[in-house]
């Protein structure tokens, strides 16, 4: 059974990167441009994990994280904040609220890879 994958970020670019490295190792991906986008695309589907960025318009990473981890459906979700932040601050903050990894971009797409598969389970 494919795994599927959401994407949560503003910018459109990096969702194409991101979504050409996980569909490249397999992987269905569902895209949204910001925490409210994807909160309301959660719809009780199956996702087995969520890479989403913190600086975001509308709702921000870490409280869609919060969001989310409100879920019946989603809160025991994998999520894998990528994001410019690098501060041990945002980092402690993104951790308290969810979010099982930290990847700072730049970034490589195997270095994401690897992450992505160590959360998601079988």
């Amino acid at each position: 059974m494919t795994k599927t994958i959401m994407i949560v970020d503003d910018s459109a670019s990096l969702r194409q990167v991101v979504s050409i490295a996980l569909k490249g190792a397999g992987y269905a991906v569902l895209e949204a441009c910001d925490g409210k986008d994807a909160v309301a695309k959660l719809t009780g589907q199956k996702i087995h994990l969520i890479v989403s960025d913190v600086n975001m318009p509308n709702m921000d990473g870490i409280s869609f994280v919060k969001a989310v981890k409100q879920m019946p459906n989603y809160k025991f979700t994998p999520i894998i904040m990528l994001t410019t932040e690098s501060e041990e601050s945002k980092k402690l903050e993104g951790q308290a609220a969810g979010a099982k990894a930290w990847v700072v971009k730049p970034f490589k797409p195997e270095q994401l890879l690897v992450a992505v598969n160590k959360l998601v389970l079988p």
